[in-house]
Parts: C-alpha cells; structure tokens; sequence
C-alpha cells in the first residue's frame, strides 16, 4: 500500500512539474521569441532608413554636382567660377564619406550595383578634371556642349544605378519581413506543439486525478464499512466482556460458596465438637478432632491458592514466564488429563513485564479453548525468543473449526492482547485438522537471551 501510495505521489509530482515546466517553457520561449522579432523589426527598419538615407544623400550630392559644374563652366567671372569648383571639391570629398558609410552597410544584393556606382563617379570625377584647367574663354566655348555631352548623361547615368541599389534596398525590406515571418511561424509551431503537450499532460494528469480520487473515494468507504463493523464488533465484544467478567465473577462466587464457605462451615462445626470434647475433658477425642479440623483448614488454603494462582499466578513475578507456563500445563494435565508439553528456547528472565503477562494469558486462554472446545488430547506449546522478537506457537490434535466462521470469545481476546502489543497473530484450522495458534511480539529492546528450555 506504500509502494503505491509513493508511487502515485511520484507520478502526480512528475506530471504536475513536467506541466509547469512546459509552462515555463512556453512562457519564456515567447517572451523570447517575440523580443526577437522586436529586435529584428528595430533592426531591419533601423537598416532600411540609414541605408535610405545614406543613398538619398548620394543621390543628392550627385545630382547637385551637376549644378556645380554647370554654373563653373558657365560664369563668365573667374572668382565666382573658382567659388563653384571649390564647392563641387566639397561636396565630392562628402559623397567620398557617404559612399564609405554605405560600403558598410551593403547586401550581397547590392554589391555589383555599388561597385559599378563607385567606378562611373570615379570616371565622372576623371572626366571633369580638365575642364578645371580651361581658361574663361574656354569655358564659355566649349562649357555648354561638355554639359550636354560628358556631365548629364554620365549623371543620368549614375542616378540610375542609385534607383537600381534603392530598389534592392526596398527589396531588402521585404525579405527581411519575410524573415520575421519565418521565425513568427516557427514560433507558431512551437506554441502549438507545446499547447498540445500541455493539454495531453492536464488531460492525463486528470484522468490519473479522478482514478485516483475514485480508487480513494472507494476506499474511504470500504474503510468506513470496516470502521462500522469494528464497531459493531466493539459493542458486542463490550457485551461479551460483561458476560464474561460475571461468569467469572459466578465462578469465583460459587466456589468461595460451594469450597471456601463449606469448609469453613465444616471448620466451625468441628470447632464446636471440638469444645465439647475440651469440656468433657476426652483427650483422645480432642487429638483426633483437632487432626480433622487441620485438614479442613488445609484444604481451604489450598483451594485458596489454587484461585490466586489463576488469577494471577505469583510464580510469574517471583520465577519467570517459564516456570508459571510449565505449573499452567501441570494443573491443566491433572484437572482435565490432556496431555500439555512445554518446551522454550532462550527466553530471557529479565523479559518486560507486559509481554509475561501477554504471553502467560494467551497460553490460558488457549489451553481453556483445548480443553472446552477442542476436546483435544495433547497439546504442544513452544516459546522462543529471538534478537527483536518473541514467538509463540500452541498446537493442538482437536477437532478444529473454520476460522473464517467460528470466532469465539477467546480468540478474540487473545487477538486484543496480540494487537495491544504490536504484535500479529495467525490461526490455523479445519474441522478434523487440529488448531495451530502462532503468535510474534516485537521486543522493544534488545534482551540478553538466557537459555531457559524445558519440558513439562
């Protein structure tokens, strides 16, 4: 029973843990998961503006350079034109900067795209630089068709392939929210896996519950059926205890009156003989009188002690537990002629008090039931004591009976004596096989064992 209760106890621990771990988990892997696509939308949107931004302000610069050159090559003033030369040094040494920057920040997408950027603005750079050298009038000869045939197109040029890496930076957007959809769905499929073990352990968990409150449930009721048959036997048992404790108290009663109040009878009319043989001075009547008188006094004492002996054996304090169960088998062998052997091994004369008594009142109660009962004609009780226990066997050659039937009021004592102690008892009988009564006390402490065994 505590095998199983121990093993219910790990199973409901188990589940009950594993459901809150998988709790624990699903609760971390979320807060985990959507931390992280947090971070990656930061991050892509993050990327996709500086990007944006770093691209829009190369856009710019390139597209304004163009002004630049247009209005160098077109002043006809020499320091205003060198004014717009320095401004589109400026502003390439900031487009220098720019494109760095974005080198950083490149997709493998983007790399080609960015590589033939950096090489046209390289070209477009080499292709301005004479013109820094030409004189007024040069500029203004040969200024416009330069613009029209070297500086816009090569422009127009360049802005594409600007468009074509913005593209693709828009593009990166998408894939990048494509991305955190892939890891939303793996975080979906997590979920509902976990979910459903949480729901087959709570539905498991459940269905073991509700057996196990069943099973407890019957239980309890066996229990209290039991509980209400042990007090139906209690009460009858009480009822019996009082009818036995008046047959007792009769038995005593009838003979005090019947032994004891008919030899003290006897003693005082005898005494009174007695008187009158003083007073007729008959001496030899007086000897022989007084010789009676003793004898009846004799037999009085020894009915006396013969009911304190059953009573409480004083043998018992004064010799042992041995000794008062080889007198029992004596006087029950000379009242009732069964045949009652003794034998003992180890038992220890320092043995408590209780466990004496337990085992001296048991022998008697069984040795009555032999003889009432039984109608048996030997009887064999053994008493041996071992390290942490006490073991008592009384077997006898009766009629037998059914023990799950016949219960009768001595086997319960015996039961309630057994019990009293903590110990167990087992019968064993059939009808025409004989009784074997076999009794284990615990010792509460360890006792020197000192030989003991005899026969009676």
């Amino acid at each position: 029973m505590r095998a199983v209760t121990g093993t219910s106890r790990l199973v409901l621990a188990v589940g009950f843990g594993g459901l809150l771990l998988l709790m624990v988990f699903a609760g971390i892997d979320g807060i985990q998961t959507l931390q992280q696509i947090e971070t990656s939308n930061d991050n892509i949107r993050a990327g996709f503006l500086l990007r944006t931004r770093v691209l829009e302000q190369i856009r710019g610069d390139l597209y304004v350079s163009g002004t630049y050159v247009r209005d160098y090559l077109l002043e006809p003033e020499s320091g205003k034109a060198e004014g717009h030369r320095y401004s589109l040094l400026e502003m390439r040494s900031d487009m220098d900067d720019k494109l760095h920057q974005y080198q950083a920040l490149l997709h493998d997408q983007e790399v080609r795209p960015f590589q033939a950027l950096t090489e046209s603005l390289a070209v477009y750079w080499r292709v301005l630089e004479p013109p820094f050298r030409w004189t007024t009038e040069e500029r203004l000869h040969k200024g416009y068709v330069f613009l029209r045939d070297e500086v816009f197109p090569r422009r127009q040029s360049m802005l594409a392939i600007a468009d074509q890496i913005r593209d693709i930076n828009e593009s990166q957007l998408d894939v990048g929210k494509a991305r955190v959809a892939q890891i939303f769905a793996r975080f979906r499929r997590r979920l509902i896996a976990t979910i459903g073990l949480t729901i087959g352990l709570g539905l498991l968990l459940a269905g073991f519950t509700i057996r196990k409150m069943l099973a407890l449930e019957g239980e309890m009721a066996h229990h209290y059926e039991e509980i209400a048959q042990a007090r139906a036997e209690l009460k009858q048992l009480s009822a019996r205890l009082v009818e036995a404790q008046e047959d007792e108290r009769r038995s005593i009663s009838r003979e005090l009156h019947d032994e004891i109040g008919q030899s003290l009878t006897g003693v005082l009319v005898e005494m009174a003989n007695l008187s009158s043989l003083i007073r007729n001075r008959d001496v030899d009547g007086v000897a022989a009188k007084a010789a009676e008188v003793k004898k009846l006094i004799e037999n009085s004492i020894s009915v006396v002690r013969n009911m304190a002996l059953l009573l409480r054996p004083s043998m018992l304090d004064d010799l042992g537990l041995v000794p008062a169960l080889e007198w029992q088998a004596r006087e029950v062998s000379k009242r009732t002629g069964v045949w009652v052997n003794v034998e003992a091994e180890g038992v220890s004369e320092d043995l408590a008090e209780g466990h004496k008594t337990c085992v001296y009142r048991i022998v008697q109660e069984a040795l009555h039931n032999c003889v009432q009962h039984a109608e048996a004609r030997h009887v064999k009780v053994a008493v041996r004591q071992q390290a942490d226990r006490i073991l008592l066997s009384i077997e006898d050659d009766g009629k037998g009976f059914r023990v799950e039937r016949e219960r009768g009021m001595g086997l319960i004592g015996i039961e309630e004596r057994v019990g009293h102690v903590g110990g167990r008892l087992e019968v064993e009988s059939a009808p025409g096989r004989g009784t074997s009564l076999r009794v284990t006390l615990p010792l509460a402490a360890t006792t020197a064992a000192q030989p003991a065994g005899q026969q009676a």
